[in-house]
């Protein structure tokens, strides 16, 4: 259907242009808001009656005789409607809707690819310094980076993913001083836990299990291995150096054990201490001070960023001589844009909008080519879990938060990726647990996955009674996909390639578990309606090219989800 869609618009094209010279442009087709209307419909009619001072409903009559008059038309299309001042409403043959079960056949897998585009992305996520486990905000931000990810790979994109850390700082100083604490053999309660003189913040020290657990393992020498650093402990509790690093790689090992968990993978890792050692920070800073944006007052050195739309300028050097976390995200994106990657999305929360105006502003004012906008920012807010009818709000193991490995171990992966991926980023969201592991028709996840399992039981059953393999159905006759339950499910199907390149475009795999739901529902309506193992050889195996064209869609879809469809359940 879609080789038929093309088809029919470059005829709308050609007849839009013949109208009005330059109006092949306008050349599209809408869906319907009331699919009894017709399968297309086109506004070309009410666009160009006012510039060509005609009647819209007479231009309107007047573009239906040209097209119903075009070979494309004629092959396809069994009617057009005129309605109220100008729409024209478009009915397709049977036999236009049925060209997408051999496209679905046909392209397998790459149903819905477009082809290699020659450019690159940076998909930015995650990015947790390693002070703790992950938590289910990490978990949202790891499904919406790997999901947008998949979402560019589909539009000819070659992606990139990099998760950025701080293997230095605050954060981590508070994770050294943390777990020597507990080394030495105090815990948190103890006095000395709060008044520890070395650190005037102590409150902010980190009192989850899991920092007796790097503790022990740094007393007992062990070494621990993550995907981009190996330590091994001397156990000497005065080492503060050894213990920092000691702590740090095993977090990220933990870290990767939540990201394996997740079946998620990155292409790199990119410390933020690497901009400072590289010189990349200083040379950023120098930069922004020969170009003249940069002013010096109270001590403190100040980029001049209201010029770039921020709403007051910001301090880059304090008085103590230490920047300000903005200066190496700047350094970070210079960095990004000289290897070449055009197109930024970092994947964040909420908590940092108010970092986008100055991380642009000072890639404006380094004045290095870097287009106005870059990065794109996808900001998502944090999750509430729900469990028995009570928000969860601590885990032993972290201490204050419920992790990531909770939620995949009180559910399982596909449940949080999908339940995590089926609302808008920005938008308040509750993981109800209980509803995540229930097997009906309410659980989202459950119910497209248990339209994949049960197309694949018709389809065992056909071949267990010797009915042949999948390949034999790629060029059946069609013909008997008249009903109205199989001519919606494939409208359903032809919408898959257009909803991708949409979501892709928006940064918004939401609309894929949108989708989703929406093709599963077609899907059971059919199922209700025709019997598929039918007697009749020929009506058997044109429902049969359905049911799998259907089945490889959804498939398709969970996959850029990176959900399983399972073949039982």
């Amino acid at each position: 259907m879609l080789s038929v869609k093309q088809e029919l618009l470059a005829a709308l094209a050609g007849e839009l242009e013949k109208l009005s010279p330059g109006a092949a442009g306008r050349a599209a087709f809408e869906s319907p808001k009331v699919a009894a209307h017709g399968d297309f419909a086109c506004t070309a009619a009410m666009q160009l009656a006012k510039p060509l001072k005609l009647n819209p409903r007479a231009l309107g009559e007047q573009l239906k005789a040209a097209l119903e008059a075009t070979p494309a038309f004629a092959r396809w299309v069994d009617a057009i409607e005129i309605a109220g001042p100008g729409f024209l409403n478009i009915r397709l043959k049977a036999a236009a809707k049925q060209e997408v079960v051999r496209e679905v056949l046909a392209a397998g897998e790459r149903f819905g690819y477009q082809p290699d585009n020659g450019r690159r992305v940076l998909v930015e996520f995650v990015s947790a310094n390693p002070t703790g486990p992950l938590h289910v905000g990490h978990g949202r931000q790891a499904a919406l980076g790997d999901a947008i990810c998949n979402l560019f790979a589909t539009q000819g994109w070659s992606v990139h993913r990099e998760f950025y850390y701080n293997d230095a700082g605050v954060q981590i100083d508070t994770l050294t001083k943390s777990t020597q604490l507990r080394a030495r053999g105090f815990k948190p309660g103890d006095a000395c836990w709060p008044t520890d003189p070395e650190n005037p913040a102590s409150k902010a020290f980190y009192n989850g299990d899991y920092i007796q657990d790097i503790a022990n393992d740094f007393l007992a020498k062990k070494t621990v291995k993550a995907d981009d650093r190996e330590f091994t402990a001397n156990g000497d509790v005065e080492d503060y150096d050894n213990i920092r690093q000691f702590a740090v790689a095993y977090l990220r090992n933990e870290q990767d054990k939540d990201l394996q968990a997740f079946n998620l993978h990155f292409d790199q890792y990119y410390l933020e201490s690497s901009l400072y050692t590289s010189g990349r920070v200083e040379a950023t800073v120098k930069r922004l001070v020969e170009k003249g944006h940069t002013y010096e007052q109270d001590g403190a050195l100040w980029l001049k960023s209201t010029d770039y739309g921020d709403d007051k300028d910001r301090v880059m050097r304090k008085q103590d001589g230490t920047y300000t976390y903005f200066v190496p995200d700047v350094a970070y994106h210079i960095a990004k844009w000289e290897r070449g990657f055009t197109k930024v999305v970092n994947i964040q929360g909420t908590d940092h909008h108010g970092t986008i105006a100055r991380v642009r502003a000072g890639l404006q004012a380094a004045d290095v080519g870097i287009p106005q906008g870059y990065p794109d920012y996808v900001l998502h807010t944090m999750v509430r879990v729900v469990k028995g009818g009570q928000e969860v709000k601590i885990s032993k193991r972290a201490g204050s938060y419920v992790t990531l490995r909770d939620l995949i171990e009180w559910t399982s992966k596909d449940a949080v990726r999908f339940f995590l991926l089926s609302r808008k980023p920005d938008t308040e969201y509750t993981f109800d647990v209980d509803l995540a592991v229930a097997q009906n028709n309410d659980n989202p996840v459950y119910y497209v996955q248990y339209a994949h399992a049960r197309i694949q039981s018709v389809l065992r059953a056909w071949a267990e009674a010797g009915g042949g393999g999948l390949a034999s159905l790629k060029d059946v006759d069609l013909s008997a996909l008249e009903g109205p339950q199989a001519q919606a499910l494939m409208l359903q199907l032809a919408k898959y390639p257009e909803m991708l390149t949409a979501a892709a475009e928006g940064e918004a795999p939401h609309d894929v578990t949108f989708y989703l739901r929406d093709l599963a529902a077609s899907y059971h309506s059919y199922y209700d309606a025709e019997r598929i193992l039918v007697d009749d050889e020929a009506v058997k195996r044109a429902r049969l090219a359905l049911v799998a064209a259907t089945a490889q869609v959804l498939h398709n879809g969970l996959q850029v989800l990176g959900v399983s469809a399972p073949a039982r359940m």
